[in-house]
């Protein structure tokens, strides 16, 4: 006799046919190069080959990112390979920003599966952009992993709130993924014309005093958006006695 009792949790879970209920996210997007992007990406969704899949485009992001980081090592060697990693910023937006553009444009979003691959593979890649930073000869690596740390801490502030609000929030102080890319490349070409700056306080550097500001600005306005939030959710939900 077949059991009709509800799965359990752990059975929920377990049973490969099991599907969770996907609630929709509101994304939040405020940058400044918004508007001017969002029609850049309209006009390349609606010209891309159809053998193109938001698949490929996530994997044209890696490249991207891959290219940056062996630019950016290349430079102990030859500073020419900086353009290198100019180039690799470009393939990263374009990949990156298309593959769900594309996704919604063709109407074939898998909302669980994107989500859960664009995201992985953005750590991946933020990881290879600002290690690489650390790993030229004008920046130390512990100011970039101070940044890195920041990223990435914003990005667990991105996730917890989908969860927790229900909205994506892809921009901060009016800047988002584009913005800082259009930042790194700026600084990838200043090292190029300036090379190694002197010392200015402690052994660092104008590069290092810059990429380590940006990290900690980070994790400033982490600890900021998490008490807002965390001040929120507690007059949404009393304490129960």
């Amino acid at each position: 006799m077949l059991d009709s009792a509800p799965l359990s949790d752990h059975e929920a879970v377990m049973d490969p046919a099991f599907k969770p209920k996907i609630t929709p996210i509101e994304r939040i997007q405020e940058n400044l190069v918004a508007r001017v992007e969002r029609r850049a990406l309209d006009w390349l969704c609606a010209h891309m080959p159809r053998a193109m899949t938001p698949d490929y485009l996530t994997a044209i992001g890696l490249v991207g990112a891959v290219m940056v980081f062996v630019g950016y090592i290349g430079s102990n060697a030859d500073l020419a390979w900086l353009w290198l990693a100019v180039a690799g910023y470009v393939v990263h937006w374009f990949g990156d920003s298309l593959d769900g553009s594309l996704a919604r444009y063709r109407k074939i979003e898998r909302p669980r599966y994107g989500y859960f691959l664009d995201h992985s593979c953005d750590g991946v890649a933020t990881t290879l952009l600002v290690v690489g930073i650390g790993l030229t000869p004008f920046v130390e690596l512990e100011a970039a992993l101070i940044a890195l740390a920041g990223y990435l801490l914003m990005s667990i502030h991105a996730f917890l709130s989908v969860r927790v609000l229900g909205e994506l929030r892809l921009s901060y102080l009016n800047a988002g993924p584009t913005e800082l890319r259009l930042v790194l490349i700026a600084l990838t070409i200043t090292m190029y014309v300036f090379g190694r700056e002197p010392a200015l306080v402690g052994g660092l550097n104008a590069f290092d005093l810059f990429v380590g500001g940006v990290g900690i600005l980070m994790i400033a306005l982490f600890l900021v958006q998490t008490t807002r939030i965390a001040r929120r959710l507690a007059l949404e939900e009393p304490r129960r006695s």
